[in-house]
């Protein structure tokens, strides 16, 4: 059976000390999750939230990892450097980064195999921006995206891999997809990664949908059948919205 997990990605926001805070508020309320629960949270943030969750059930992410092991990568953070801080789970390939940080599906694919070799495991990020989705090259696009990241994987590997549906043109707009398309093209992904590996890979992998879910609409969206949790970028930043979000996923 494939996990159900709810990831928050706090993105650029928490001092340590606000992020010890929150994460201390997160597992105050979520002490027995029924679904697998992660934060993944600024760098400088890793040892407050690491310290805050000691002893819980709740997982440590962090937002990004370079593909090399080390060198002259100035302000760039490897894969062992997180794990050696007790990270977990590593976000990539999230539109922002692909936006302002010129990453490609070369690069992105490069910083996933470096993750999984080192031990992480993966939340990828694909999705399509509004122009594209008008275009007609959503299932395109998200195949192009797919085929690119799981390059040189091995299928023990890919299930170190969780993938979530960013629609672009809803992340931080309060657009949200309806659940019918949300769910129309997370099955599509699962088809995709069956016909790279098979079927039985295809339904272990947990796919979730990410986007403006808030605890207004994630019931709706976690019903589906092929959305197996969230990404949750601002609801995450409130204890009290994220445990809603947590809470549906159950």
């Amino acid at each position: 059976m494939r996990k159900t997990i709810i990831a928050g990605n706090w993105k650029m926001n928490m001092t340590p000390s606000q992020a010890s805070v929150l994460a201390s508020e997160i597992v105050a309320k979520n002490s027995d999750p029924k679904c697998e629960v992660v934060i993944c949270v600024p760098f400088v943030d890793i040892f407050e939230a690491k310290k805050a969750i000691e002893g819980s059930k709740i997982h440590l992410g962090a937002q990004n990892v370079h593909f090399a092991e080390k060198g002259a990568y100035t302000g760039e953070i490897s894969a062992s450097m997180l794990l050696e801080c007790g990270v977990e789970y590593v976000i990539i390939g999230h539109s922002e980064r692909r936006q302002y940080f010129a990453e490609t599906d070369e690069t992105v694919n490069k910083r996933l195999t470096a993750a999984l070799a080192a031990g992480l495991k993966v939340i990828l990020c694909v999705g399509e921006t509004e122009a594209q989705r008008d275009a007609g090259e959503t299932f395109s696009l998200i195949e192009k995206q797919i085929k690119a990241a799981y390059a040189g994987v091995s299928a023990e590997k890919a299930l170190d891999i969780v993938i979530a549906y960013e629609p672009v043109w809803a992340i931080g707009t309060g657009r949200t997809a309806t659940s019918e398309q949300a769910e129309e093209v997370c099955a599509f992904i699962r088809g995709e990664v069956a016909k790279l590996y098979d079927a039985n890979i295809a339904s272990e992998t947990t796919i979730q949908y990410g986007g403006s879910m808030n605890a207004k609409n994630a019931a709706e969206l976690l019903a589906m059948e092929n959305i197996d949790g969230g990404l949750i970028g601002g609801a995450s930043l409130k204890s009290d919205d994220f445990t809603v979000i947590i809470n549906a996923a159950e």
